[in-house]
């Protein structure tokens, strides 16, 4: 296997502010439809305090031209081969959503390769070896568009602009199709903790759903329930990094 380039790496993960050196690592995980800049907000809140990184997956915005995945396992892939096995910096999943299931396929990766990871926060994402909830990836536009707008009509911002969403209807069918799909093979449990996070009014992922994350990991599971809808994070910014950065920083001297 032949070792990545910076180029690949700065095409999967964005840094949008510097941290301080040997700040812990926050790599962020979008929802399906989203994109790295979702992140931006938490990069700002949380840098340089934590070195925040965010994916930016194929197929949107600035990387529209490659085909997007349509499984979790060549994201999940990809990101495993981008970081470095030497790296020894505390890193900390974040997925919201389908980038819950992504930040999950991962640390299944690194801790089989005996790369340890320090948490996993899962948000918005009902534990993985729960039965599979509706599909909308084989409908019509209209029908995933509805979906999207359900999902979010209840919180204060929309995932993205309404005129843009339609612009990038094929990798969000692509993500749907990706997470829609998804099925968690039988595995040894993972020994990181893991927060799993959820809005109290998310149609898709309510409170007894989330806290199903206790059965991938030896380790203990927090419920953290907040505010809001699919996308409560949105409007809790400060929040939800105060909690991040009280979990983050217990990992490594400040």
């Amino acid at each position: 296997m032949t070792s990545p380039t910076s180029t690949e790496r700065a095409l999967w993960i964005r840094q949008f502010r510097p941290a301080r050196p040997q700040a812990p690592r926050l790599l962020c995980v979008p929802h399906a439809g989203g994109s790295a800049g979702f992140y931006l907000p938490f990069s700002q809140a949380l840098s340089p305090e934590l070195d925040v990184l965010a994916v930016q997956y194929p197929g949107r915005q600035d990387r529209r031209g490659e085909p997007a995945a349509r499984s979790i396992a060549p994201l999940a892939d990809a990101l495993f081969r981008l970081l470095d096995p030497e790296d020894t910096t505390p890193l900390t999943l974040f997925g919201h959503s389908m980038g819950a299931v992504v930040a999950f396929e991962l640390a299944r990766r690194l801790e089989g390769d005996g790369r340890p990871v320090s948490l996993l926060v899962a948000s918005a994402r009902r534990g993985p070896f729960l039965r599979p909830g509706p599909s909308f990836h084989h409908l019509g536009d209209d029908a995933i568009l509805a979906e999207v707008e359900r999902l979010s009509s209840v919180d204060a911002l929309a995932p993205e602009h309404p005129g843009l969403l339609r612009l990038a209807l094929p990798a969000l069918r692509a993500d749907f199709q990706a997470v829609e799909t998804y099925r968690a093979a039988p595995a040894a449990p993972l020994t990181c903790p893991i927060i799993a996070m959820t809005g109290a009014d998310d149609p898709r992922v309510p409170p007894c759903d989330a806290r199903a994350w206790s059965a991938v990991t030896t380790a203990p599971v927090t419920l953290s329930v907040h505010p809001g809808g699919h996308f409560y994070l949105l409007a809790r910014v400060p929040e939800i990094a105060a909690e991040l950065r009280h979990a983050l920083t217990g990992l490594s001297p400040v």
